[in-house]
């Protein structure tokens, strides 16, 4: 879902703001619903003693709750959040002995947040991409494919980011890497000679699927998984087109200058990969197209 567009790069101030063990000032006051803490393995307690410095300390993961399955509101109690994202930033504290507060913003604000030093990291499905490691760097985790979600029946017959999309209207999140892919197509469809499709921007995954079930948007296009989500929610109204050919890594951004917390979480990654626990998290939260990553650094 949280594929940010590149931002620009915060000021060395701005940079120098941001503390080891980060702030809660300013987050929100909600909860990570399944808090309770996993037994800690050989190996995380051997990580806590080459990483002392993140024990006992408290941490803020910027988000942007609104897709289901990755981190949203707990319907049964909007004080907490819920999700693989929220479940997966659990365990890697877990792992190396760091609880996780929250901070919800919108989409293009995320990375601008880690900047602002207002957040110490982002578990939100971000797409880690090389512009976006020029404002931070990323530890992916998995790969996953975009999904295209339309009407049921697929009425205006979309197969995808191509010239099937001339003339239709996308619903798309502000900041995220469809929108140039989608306004890039505006001179296929004019050698086509069909109109360029219409680009309807929106802050975040609920608004963008609520359009396209009032009639106002034809398609939404975003990591399947949440695509995924969307039909199951709307069976009777939404379905899914195709899964585009396009994979992407997604990662854990972390402040630039930042390299033993960086180096930290990526070995956390790679446990709680090699002890089965992100498999779980993924099939617990419906989340199974695509795969497993093992962690890499992208870092611009």
């Amino acid at each position: 879902m949280r594929h940010l567009l590149p931002v620009a790069a915060a000021s060395a101030a701005s940079l120098a703001v941001l503390t080891a063990c980060g702030s809660s000032s300013g987050s929100s006051t909600a909860t990570n619903a399944a808090a309770t803490a996993a037994p800690v393995s050989a190996a995380c307690k051997q990580l806590q003693t080459t990483y002392p410095t993140l024990k006992g300390k408290s941490f803020t993961n910027a988000i942007n709750p609104h897709t289901p399955g990755y981190e949203a509101l707990d319907p049964n109690d909007p004080s907490k959040y819920v999700g693989f994202d929220i479940d997966l930033g659990t365990a890697l504290g877990d792992c190396l002995g760091f609880k996780l507060n929250y901070k919800a913003v919108a989409f293009p604000a995320l990375l601008t947040t880690l900047q602002s030093g207002q957040a110490d990291l982002v578990i939100s499905d971000i797409y880690a991409t090389s512009e976006r490691a020029k404002a931070a760097d990323f530890v992916t985790y998995s790969k996953v494919f975009d999904g295209v979600l339309v009407r049921k029946g697929n009425p205006k017959k979309l197969t995808g980011i191509n010239t099937s999309l001339c003339g239709s209207t996308a619903a798309l999140n502000t900041g995220f890497v469809e929108v140039p892919l989608v306004q890039n197509l505006a001179s296929a469809c004019k050698a086509a000679g069909r109109p360029a499709p219409q680009v309807q921007l929106y802050d975040n995954n609920a608004q963008c699927i609520q359009v396209i079930l009032a009639g106002r948007a034809d398609t939404y296009i975003n990591d399947v998984n949440t695509v995924d989500q969307a039909v199951k929610a709307n069976p009777n109204s939404l379905g899914k087109a195709t899964a585009v050919t396009l994979p992407y890594s997604i990662g854990i951004a972390v402040p630039k200058g930042k390299t033993q917390f960086r180096d930290a979480i990526k070995a956390a990654v790679t446990e709680v990969q090699k002890n089965g626990t992100e498999t779980k998290l993924l099939k617990k939260w419906s989340l199974q197209t695509g795969t497993l990553e093992a962690p890499k650094l992208v870092t611009g």
